[in-house]
Order: C-alpha cells, then sequence, then structure tokens
C-alpha cells in the first residue's frame, strides 16, 4: 500500500501533465519563435514554455494553496505544507521549436524534500510514466491499460545502449563531446534523445541501458530519476553521491557502475 497523500500528489500531477502535454500538443503555433534565451543564446524559452507552467502551477495551487514551487520558467514559490512540485514544463525545449516529437513535461512532488509522486508526460509518443515511491513504475501509452514498466536485464558494458545531452555553453559541450568520443568504442552506442526526462523513462521502460549528463537541474531530474529508481534502475552522480548538476547517471544494475566509473576517469564533471 503506498501512502494516500502521495497517491494524491501523484493523481494531481498526472491532471497537470496531462493538460499542460495538451497544451503544447494542440496550442503549438504554426510561427512558433523564441522568447528568450537561457544559459546561451542556443539555449531557448518558448512562449509555450511559460505558458504551460503557469497552467501547471495554477492548476495545482488552485487545490493545493500551501503547497511550493520549483520551475524551470521562474515559478519560486516557499509554501507552507511540506509539499514543494517541482516542474519542467517543456523539457526538450529544442526538439519542440523545430517540431520534433521527443519533448515532455515533467512533474514531481517532494514532500519534505523527499521525491514521492513523479509524472513525464510525453505527448507526441501517446505515452505517460509515473511512480509513487515505493509503489513501482507504471506506463500509459498505444498498448491496453497500465504497464509496470522493470529495466533492462543487467548487460556487459560492452553491450548497452547509452544516452546522453549536451550542454548549451560551447566550452561545456566541446568536453562532453570528447568524453562520449572515448566512450563510444566501449559501448554498444550512444543516443542523444534531448530530453532528460523522457532518457530516464526510457531507461525504466528498457528502451536504454543507461543514461548520464552533466549541467541537469533539479526540475530535469526529479520525476524521472525517481521513475528510473521505482523500475529498479540505479541513479546517482559522481561516487557516493546522488544525482546532481556535476553529473547525473542511470542505468541497470549491471551497467550503472562500470559507466560512473568510467565517467570519473574521463572526468565527464568538469571542464
Amino acid at each position: 500500500m503506498t501512502d494516500p497523500l502521495h497517491q494524491e500528489l501523484l493523481a494531481l500531477a498526472q491532471e497537470a501533465a496531462h493538460k499542460a502535454g495538451a497544451l503544447l500538443r494542440d496550442g503549438r503555433p504554426a510561427d512558433l519563435a523564441v522568447a528568450a534565451t537561457k544559459s546561451s543564446p542556443i539555449d531557448v524559452v518558448t512562449e509555450m514554455d511559460i505558458a504551460a507552467e503557469k497552467l501547471i502551477t495554477d492548476l495545482i495551487s488552485e487545490q493545493r494553496p500551501d503547497d511550493g514551487f520549483l520551475g524551470e520558467e521562474g515559478a519560486s514559490v516557499e509554501g507552507t505544507s511540506g509539499v514543494r512540485w517541482v516542474i519542467d514544463p517543456l523539457d526538450g525545449t529544442v526538439n519542440y521549436l523545430y517540431g520534433l516529437p521527443t519533448w515532455s513535461v515533467s512533474i514531481a512532488a517532494e514532500l519534505h524534500g523527499e521525491t514521492v509522486a513523479g509524472v513525464v508526460a510525453v505527448p507526441m509518443r501517446g505515452e505517460t510514466f509515473h511512480a509513487v515511491l515505493g509503489g513501482g513504475a507504471w506506463a500509459r501509452g498505444a498498448w491496453e491499460g497500465e504497464r509496470r514498466l522493470a529495466c533492462r536485464s543487467a548487460a556487459p558494458l560492452e553491450q548497452a545502449l547509452v544516452s546522453t545531452g549536451f550542454n548549451y555553453v560551447t566550452e561545456v559541450r566541446s568536453h562532453q563531446a570528447d568524453v562520449a568520443q572515448k566512450l563510444i568504442p566501449l559501448l554498444r552506442d550512444i543516443r542523444r534523445g534531448g530530453s532528460a526526462a523522457v532518457d530516464l523513462c526510457d531507461v525504466a521502460a528498457g528502451r536504454l541501458d543507461g543514461y548520464y549528463e552533466r549541467g541537469l537541474n533539479p526540475w530535469d531530474l526529479a520525476a524521472g530519476d525517481l521513475i528510473a529508481r521505482e523500475a529498479g534502475a540505479l541513479t546517482g552522480g559522481r561516487p557516493g553521491e546522488r544525482p546532481a548538476r556535476d553529473l547525473a547517471i542511470a542505468g541497470t544494475p549491471g551497467v550503472f557502475e562500470p559507466l560512473q566509473r568510467l565517467l570519473e576517469e574521463f572526468g565527464a564533471w568538469h571542464d
């Protein structure tokens, strides 16, 4: 049995993610343009990112006015209930800007600092992933009903399909390319999807053996990390640390530790 509060938070996250995903999918203007930039001129925000975050925070605030928020597009409220919502209203903005399908809405609920519920909606796939702490990871999609997720069986690193992402700051992405170049001969292959939340869910669903990235923020990670862990994957950062901005890693039990060792050896966490 999972905590009733966790289930309540999950249901609210699912409703918000569904409505924001529908807004983004159906409301995308043909002449969509960049509204602002973040870390660099190629790290963009669109008007739809901003609209989706407002929809999510308004909906949640109506039902839970005492909760806090941390959102990519500026939502920052302390709250008094012990619950904080960590929101990426559009993870994969560049994909969305170009009309590519790999983008998502990611919503997690923390209770006293621990993530207890998470939802990642991927509208162009017609899929939604979700988890509550201790309740397993689940997904809905083109198949019948809900499907319980489980990461892939352990495979040696040389047979692993691993995804990563690249930063929008030129010096950082150049270093990331050097690390990827060293890794490629040691893996089955590397993929670059463009949405951290989707990559984490794909580890959970057994579509990837591993994923790593440097430079992620809490809203990129919160929901997907819980979903991956509840599907049996291991997650972390540098050895002995939790996923963080320096480095985030997720993988099957057979892939996680050797991948983490290589990333530490290759200095994936610094320039």
